[in-house]
């Protein structure tokens, strides 16, 4: 089983919210996911939530990262 960090899609029309999720590869957008890692607001460009710690140990088993769940991470980093 391949495992991805990607984004899911939450929220309403017009008014979105993405979920960092650790998934199956083979797995729909917004289907069923192993892990919760974070919420991101692209409207105000925040991290509303983030679970790093969680995020590496998905990274340190073998999870490959999205390059937009990559450029966040860096953005949580310059923040922080």
């Amino acid at each position: 089983m391949a495992v991805k960090i990607r984004l899911s899609r939450i929220g309403k029309k017009n008014s979105p919210i993405w979920r960092i999720v650790a998934i199956d590869s083979r797995k729909k957008r917004d289907g069923a996911f192993l892990e919760n890692l974070g919420t991101y607001n692209p409207i105000t460009k925040t991290l509303v939530q983030f679970h790093s710690e969680q995020l590496m140990n998905w990274v340190a088993k073998g999870a490959i990262c999205s390059e937009t769940v990559t450029k966040l991470v860096k953005l949580h980093k310059k923040t922080a």
